[in-house]
């Protein structure tokens, strides 16, 4: 909202975030895929009370406060070879930033010659985030494996915080560069309280350059960096298109991805998440009828929660895009482009959203090479539809290859897993003479393809009820920012009852499901602490 009100959707835009994008893309491919598949599990290894080292032996330490030594060395071994491995990449950036930023944003000659130089500069300026953000994010894995969860929340915010502080104060004096002084000081401010919280843990680590445990770490890692070095590829591809479609193009796909987003991130990661440890452990068990039933629970209910959310998103963008984004030098031109990407997106989002709970079934499972291969897959898609359409649709012909290279992810997905959990319950089946049930992945998404009918039911029913209303509200004048707010809350709002009201009338389960909680978290606020604990 702040850049939007202080800079629109220009052509400026759009280079500050063809810049911002590379330390992204860097933090991804070096510290963010390695995060959970390999630093996490490794660090909380060495993190157990009593760990004896890398194959050593379970040890009293109850006369030894503090961090094991033996994780001590590992960190200081991490912390000093990133620091010193990052800094060169960051004098690599600054010098190759022009090559960096011809490679992303070539296209931005085609309209404004001053647009490349203006996005080599902002490379140059935000080049030390690579550094602050990538420690910031080790540092992030050190403090999971302490079980220290709050100040990693707490600095990601700060981290966006910086954009915020620093737009106002500095863009009527140095301009769009305001904002990538923003990024910097945020990531070092990031950066800065979770080394302080590393230390409040009690952990005082030096300066190590071998462990035995980085060859276990990059073992790990490597499977998924070959993932990651496609998937980047995609994403800088993205860019060098998007930029030869006109200077406002990534801009416009910016606000829009931003919206499509925050209801995947709210809903779908947070339940994935939520099942993966036990899917892990029903896999480790052999308990593959537990296992089936948590993938089909967790996709129900993405599915029960997403649906609706993109649904009445989809009808209200524009109310939502104006609301959020139109004023200053944001325009209801660039609303306009922006709820058309964005309405395509939606259709993505869905398939997106089912696609994570799949993936983390697989990891569950061991298997992160399959997941890998479907996205260098994906990819493939991207290009091929992103090719197709650029020339005739511009921009949002690479939105509609976004949308095709999630769908087709989603659907080789289900059909792999569909595959590998069918073919383990029929050898299990042959082991143990069961007889056969019907039903793909054992009858696991049949109620989960009930579900859907049942929601797309309530959906339309919900669809037709926002569309009257949005109708009606259109007729009492131009918008302004209360018919904005009276659309969203009143429509959007009734469209919401309807849809609940409706899977809570034929019954729907997971629906019931999610009743229930809700009444249980009420009552159980109203009683309070010191009542519930008799309970």
């Amino acid at each position: 909202m702040v850049i939007a009100g202080y800079f629109g959707a220009s052509g400026l835009v759009s280079a500050f975030a063809v810049a911002s994008s590379v330390p992204s893309m860097l933090y991804d491919f070096l510290v963010g895929g390695m995060l959970s598949a390999a630093l996490v599990p490794v660090l909380s290894d060495y993190a157990r009370a009593g760990r004896g080292g890398e194959g050593g032996t379970e040890q009293n330490i109850e006369a030894r406060p503090g961090p094991h030594p033996d994780l001590v060395r590992l960190v200081g071994a991490l912390l000093s070879l990133a620091a010193v491995t990052l800094a060169a990449i960051v004098l690599v950036l600054v010098l190759f930033a022009p090559q960096v930023a011809r490679v992303l944003a070539g296209g931005f000659d085609r309209f404004d010659p001053a647009l490349l130089p203006l996005t080599t500069r902002l490379v140059r300026l935000i080049a030390p985030v690579v550094w602050f953000f990538s420690m910031a994010g080790l540092l992030t894995a050190i403090l999971y494996a302490l079980q220290r969860f709050s100040l990693p929340a707490i600095a990601t915010a700060v981290y966006n915080l910086g954009i915020v502080v620093a737009a106002p104060l500095l863009a009527g004096r140095i301009g769009i560069a305001s904002l990538a002084v923003g990024v910097l000081a945020g990531s070092i401010v990031q950066f800065g309280l979770m080394a302080w919280d590393v230390r409040r843990a009690g952990l005082r680590y030096s300066v190590q350059w071998s462990h035995p445990a980085l060859g276990r770490i990059m073992r790990l890692y490597l499977p998924i960096a070959a993932g990651l070095i496609v998937a980047q590829f995609q994403v800088g591809l993205d860019r060098r298109l998007a930029s030869g479609t006109g200077v406002e193009s990534i801009a416009w796909m910016r606000n829009a991805t931003t919206l499509q987003q925050l209801p995947l991130g709210i809903v779908s990661v947070a339940i994935a998440l939520a099942a993966l440890p036990r899917l892990s452990q029903q896999f480790a068990a052999g308990d593959e009828g537990g296992y089936r039933r948590t993938l089909g629970d967790g996709m129900r209910m993405v599915l029960v929660l997403i649906v609706p959310v993109l649904v009445g998103l989809w009808l209200l963008a524009e109310p939502t895009v104006r609301l959020l984004f139109e004023r200053g030098a944001f325009t209801a031109a660039d609303t306009a482009q922006v709820v058309s990407a964005l309405r395509v997106y939606l259709f993505g989002a869905l398939f997106a959203a089912i696609d994570f709970p799949l993936n983390y079934a697989f990891y569950a499972r061991n298997n992160t090479l399959l997941p890998a291969l479907v996205g260098v897959l994906s990819v493939l898609v991207y290009g091929v539809v992103a090719l197709t359409l650029v020339e005739g649709l511009g921009f949002l012909g690479l939105v509609w290859a976004d949308t095709a290279k999630q769908a087709a992810h989603a659907l080789v997905m289900l059909a792999l897993l569909g595959w590998t959990v069918g073919s383990r319950q029929r050898q299990g089946r042959a082991d143990l003479r069961e007889p056969s049930r019907s039903g793909w992945l054992g009858g696991t998404l049949g109620p989960t393809g009930k579900t859907f009918f049942a929601i797309m039911g309530a959906a339309a029913a919900m669809a037709a009820v926002i569309f009257a209303l949005v109708t009606v509200l259109d007729m009492t004048g131009p918008p302004t920012l209360t018919s904005d707010l009276l659309q969203l809350c009143l429509a959007g709002g009734s469209g919401a009852l309807v849809y609940a009201g409706g899977l809570l009338f034929i019954g729907q389960p997971d629906a019931r499901r999610l009743w229930q909680i809700a009444l249980h978290s009420a009552s159980r606020t109203r009683i309070g602490p010191s009542d519930s604990s008799r309970e």
